[in-house]
């Protein structure tokens, strides 16, 4: 048998090559260089620190002065809210510049009336009924009651500084229980400052029911004691010096008592209560 054959492990072909760590020196020497290594590197970083704050201050602040907005999503509900509330306000500011505009224009309407009341001190004109004349009052063949009056009646105008137009389409009426027994129209003029003037009125009229309505007259006229209803309804327009104001309407009614209704003869008025009011 010849000479014995060696047989050497085969090395692991895809094994990674063994490193073998090299002890770093441990004499005085090396401990120094890795020092002064480190405290130069902290210099340099100081220097370029020093250097950046010279010449771009604004930079640096800018950059420490930036806020981090970690909630970037909640944008668009702070600018809805603020575009709400500044809509809000608008509209109330609106609303209380209108309120306000309408509390002056009361304020300045309220004033002039009164300064006019106190510089004019207007008063309501009173009328009287002087005299009452039935000229005719009797049945148509229809069976109407026809009756013609001739009122004399005197408006009086108390105020020192106004006048009063008396406008076209002033009326007077005579009623009886509710029921219209004649009418006509008073005349248009002007009545000047504490003036007292003399009206004719010429009132006629047809009324249905007249044999009903002249049997109530004579069984009321035998108490001597018949009740009339005397209206009125005059546009008028107010003179203040040289203005002339809108027109307005004087409704009066005056609560007549008289004796007799019998045509031709002379009637007395045992009672006369007129009240009177403007109507704007």
């Amino acid at each position: 048998m010849g000479d014995h054959q060696r047989v050497h492990p085969a090395g692991d072909v895809e094994a990674p090559p063994t490193t073998v760590p090299v002890p770093l020196p441990q004499g005085p020497g090396s401990s120094i260089t890795t020092t002064t290594t480190e405290k130069g590197k902290f210099e340099k970083d100081q220097k370029e620190e020093i250097d950046q704050q010279e010449h771009h201050p604004l930079q640096l602040q800018a950059r420490s002065s930036l806020p981090v907005n970690i909630h970037a999503k909640k944008a668009p509900t702070n600018l809805k809210r603020s575009t709400s509330t500044c809509s809000c306000t608008c509209w109330n500011r609106c609303i209380c510049c209108t309120i306000g505009i309408l509390v002056f224009v009361f304020i300045i309407i309220g004033a002039t009336a009164g300064i006019l009341y106190l510089i004019f001190q207007p008063k309501l004109p009173n009328y009287s009924v002087d005299s009452l004349k039935i000229s005719d009052l009797r049945l148509n063949l229809d069976m109407t009651l026809y009756a013609k009056f001739d009122v004399k009646i005197t408006a009086n105008n108390p105020n020192k500084k106004i006048g009063i137009h008396y406008e076209q389409g002033g009326r007077m009426s005579v009623w009886y229980t509710n029921m219209k027994l004649c009418q006509g129209t008073l005349p248009k003029f002007y009545q000047g400052h504490q003036n007292k003037t003399l009206l004719n009125v010429a009132l006629t009229g047809q009324t249905q029911y007249g044999n009903t309505l002249m049997n109530a007259l004579q069984q009321q006229q035998q108490t001597g004691r018949i009740p009339l209803d005397l209206k009125v309804d005059a546009p008028v327009a107010i003179q203040l010096g040289r203005l002339k104001l809108r027109k307005v309407r004087i409704l009066g009614e005056c609560l007549l008592v008289v004796d007799s209704l019998t045509a031709n003869n002379l009637i007395s008025i045992k009672a006369n209560n007129c009240r009177f009011r403007l109507k704007f």
